[in-house]
Formats: structure tokens, C-alpha cells, sequence
């Protein structure tokens, strides 16, 4: 299982710092996406880390402000978000799965991902 935080409200140009801890499970075995879904939207990738952290992917419209990474010491990955816009509201969810083939290919598999979060909210407000 795995377990989001870090969410809450900030204003545009801010900045919030999200965990996806992993519980009763060992987050190295698994290659890492964050998700989001904004109201009334599907649900879209947002970045992805490779088991060890060697590859990254972003979502063409949080590249350069988004960045995903991992300490597997702690269990832990992470997605930090800088100059957040409205836009950027949403639902965020981490997601993990055994297999990956690169690029952005666990977005498209994202019903088939292993283990997946609850979720927590971020606001950014308008």
C-alpha cells in the first residue's frame, strides 16, 4: 500500500512538497507515478521514476517546475511542485508497478498498476 501526504492550498507561484510512503510494502521494488485529477477531468500521468531513480518522465506541461524523486532509505518517494498554477489543482496519487518499458508507459497502464494510493489534494488558488 501506498500512502500520500504533503497536499494543502497555496497561492499561484507557490510551491508544495508531496510524499508517497510506502506501508507494510518495500517501495524499491517498485517504479514510481504520480497521477492527478482535477474536478469534473480524467485522471492524467504526471511523472514517473524508475526503480533506482536512473530515469525520470514529466508530463510536458509540469516539466521544469515538477520534480519526482526517491530515497529508498525512507521508503519514500517524492514530487516536488514549484510555480504552481490553478491549473495544477487536482487530486494527487502515487502509483507503483514491477514492470516499466520507459517513456510513459506507465501512464497508459495506470488501471494495471500494482499498488496504488488514496490520495491527497492539492489547491492552488486562483
Amino acid at each position: 500500500q501506498l500512502v500520500e501526504s504533503g497536499g494543502g492550498s497555496v497561492r499561484p507561484g507557490g510551491s508544495l512538497s508531496l510524499s508517497c510512503a510506502a506501508s507494510g510494502d518495500v517501495l524499491s521494488r517498485y517504479h514510481i507515478a504520480w497521477f492527478r485529477q482535477a474536478p469534473g477531468k480524467e485522471r492524467e500521468g504526471v511523472a514517473i521514476i524508475s526503480i533506482g531513480g536512473g530515469i525520470t518522465y514529466y508530463e510536458d506541461s509540469v516539466k521544469g517546475r515538477f520534480t519526482i524523486s526517491r530515497d529508498d532509505g525512507k521508503n519514500t518517494a517524492y514530487l516536488q511542485m514549484n510555480s504552481l498554477k490553478p491549473e495544477d489543482t487536482g487530486v494527487y496519487y502515487c502509483a507503483g508497478d514491477t514492470f516499466y518499458r520507459g517513456g510513459n508507459d506507465l501512464f497508459g497502464r495506470a488501471e494495471y498498476l500494482d499498488v496504488w494510493g488514496q490520495g491527497t489534494l492539492a489547491t492552488v488558488l486562483s
